[in-house]
């Protein structure tokens, strides 16, 4: 392949194969070359350990880097509902858990199933940083929502909860990969690295405040919290990692495997040079289906029956359709091409 030397993200394309209309990075991201040879790799050998643990160690400073905290701030899990139960398992009896309205489930039922009485109240996303009151313990909510592509306003949301004593707890996952993230900003930040940061299914992250994480217990804590997991195999004495690391539950050895590259590109690749690429493919094609102007790289519409999904799947293009809505997503894989493609499938 030729790269184009003038392409701030020719390095990063070039891991993917042609995506062929496949909008549903929203979705799961696409495999990358180096995780395809990683993956190859890793089953044509015999298990090495000590190998998947530097992948592990790899794949958790890149994400460090890519929302600008440092690694030891960093827990690696499987699943984001997993690491969002740690902080419902940690709020007082009659906390209140402020969220967005349709918002991701795995974000809320934590909480709603914590099996104290935690109250979760839903409120329109515009509305989270005016609904902060003095009862607020926590609001929970996607930087970028699932169902809808709306980026949430986190500065307001953020001064907010400062005001009235509320932590933060974002989730990231439909965000990191395509625009710039501070975890700083929040309490917490949960991401599952498999849409937007191409990666296998397996891998999510959790970042932590210092102080924040005090407040919290490590309930999924087992053979990978320990200070020295290798030491902590057996029994229950074993000291637990004085850092986020605490919170680690046992990495899917395989799926960290396969991350490693995809994070490793990601963090290495030029951010701005990705946001601009994937808003403005969908800046164009919302101008095409004349939606109103919206700075996401997500594009959503009413489409109660499925007829729109229908009609880009005929078009050989890969979309999605949540809550009454066709959804279509861009990313650094995709060009022009994607967006007439699903333009014309649409008579647009």
């Amino acid at each position: 392949m030729i790269l184009d030397a003038g392409d701030p993200l020719a390095h990063l394309r070039a891991q993917f194969r042609s995506p062929g209309g496949y909008l549903a990075a929203c979705t799961a991201g696409l495999p990358m070359i180096g995780t395809r040879v990683a993956m190859a790799a890793e089953y044509s050998r015999r298990p090495d350990v000590d190998e998947y643990c530097r992948a592990v160690e790899a794949t958790r400073a890149h994400f460090a880097s890519l929302v600008g905290v440092a690694a030891d701030r960093v827990a690696i899990g499987s699943q984001t509902s997993v690491q969002v139960s740690v902080i419902a398992a940690s709020l007082p009896d009659g906390a209140e858990v402020l969220v967005p309205e349709h918002e991701f489930s795995s974000l809320v039922l934590p909480f709603v199933h914590a099996g104290r009485d935690i109250r979760v109240r839903a409120v329109p996303l515009a509305d989270l940083a005016v609904e902060m009151t003095a009862e607020t313990r926590l609001v929970a909510f996607s930087l970028v929502q699932s169902a809808s592509g709306a980026v949430a306003d986190a500065d307001a949301i953020c001064a907010a909860a400062a005001r009235v004593g509320a932590r933060t707890l974002c989730d990231a996952t439909q965000a990191v990969g395509w625009m710039q993230v501070n975890a700083e900003r929040f309490d917490a930040l949960v991401c599952h690295a498999y849409k937007w940061l191409c990666a296998p299914r397996g891998v999510a992250l959790l970042t932590l405040s210092e102080d924040f994480a005090r407040t919290l217990r490590p309930v999924h804590a087992g053979w990978y919290a320990g200070d020295d997991p290798w030491a902590s195999c057996y029994g229950g004495a074993a000291a637990l990692a004085g850092c986020a690391r605490r919170f680690d539950v046992s990495p899917a050895w395989q799926a960290f495997v396969g991350a490693e590259p995809a994070l490793r590109a990601f963090a290495e690749a030029d951010m701005h040079a990705i946001h601009t690429h994937v808003t403005g493919l969908a800046a164009t094609f919302r101008a095409r289906l004349a939606l109103p102007e919206r700075t996401s790289a997500i594009v959503t519409w009413p489409d109660a029956t499925g007829a729109d999904l229908a009609r880009l799947t005929a078009a050989g293009i890969t979309a999605s359709g949540r809550n009454g809505s066709a959804r279509v997503a861009f990313h650094v894989f995709n060009d022009a091409a994607d967006v007439e493609r699903a333009a014309v499938a649409l008579d647009c």
